[in-house]
């Protein structure tokens, strides 16, 4: 394999699981939240990254090239689970939904209309305890939804770029978004308020 003078000087393979593994673990726990996928995942980015390595043109830092390469593979999970999808599961999502609408209105009912959740007082203990419950409500959501808001809400990927990742059309992606987040809302009232 020939390295070039630029690779030999700025990429140190020998050094990226001291220097880097904890941060990819990191991402991708965030994304995953299955500890031993996401560690598969960083041992599959080192991987590829080595098999790769002749194509780092240095236009950007290790770690960002290494975080690229891991968003891929995140992504390539998002697709394998989103394609077994069972209707099921996006049924029992949707009837979380119908909870707090009027059957013939699709009217808020009262005791379920949008409250402040009291997050606002920049609490770290607060702040803390909702990041659980939130994680915990993402966890609830079909795959494809959860990968299509975590792809737009957590990592601020385009629209365009999500649909064209994940096979989904625009108007599939908007509804999906809807969606997740009356979810989330529904899962944030019902275990946080």
């Amino acid at each position: 394999m020939f390295l070039n003078s630029y690779m030999i000087n700025h990429l140190n393979p020998h050094q990226w699981v001291n220097a880097h593994a904890d941060y990819l673990y990191a991402f991708a726990i965030s994304r995953i939240n299955n500890e031993e996928q996401a560690k598969d995942l960083v041992q599959d980015t080192f991987l590829a990254a080595l098999e790769k390595i002749n194509n780092f043109e240095g236009k950007s830092s290790e770690r960002t090239w290494l975080i690229a390469i891991l968003k891929n593979k995140i992504i390539d999970v998002y697709r394998k689970k989103s394609s077994g999808l069972r209707t099921t599961d996006i049924k029992e999502a949707e009837q979380e939904q119908n909870d707090f609408f009027e059957e013939h209105t699709g009217h808020w009912i009262a005791e379920y209309g949008p409250k402040e959740f009291g997050i606002e007082d920049k609490d770290h203990i607060i702040s803390k305890e909702f990041e659980q419950i939130l994680q915990k409500c993402l966890q609830k959501l079909p795959v494809l939804w959860k990968a299509v808001f975590t792809m737009k809400h957590i990592e601020d990927e385009s629209t365009d770029t999500i649909c064209a990742e994940l096979k989904v059309t625009s108007s599939n992606f908007w509804v999906i978004i809807h969606r997740t987040k009356l979810n989330l809302r529904a899962c944030l009232q019902k275990n946080w308020i």
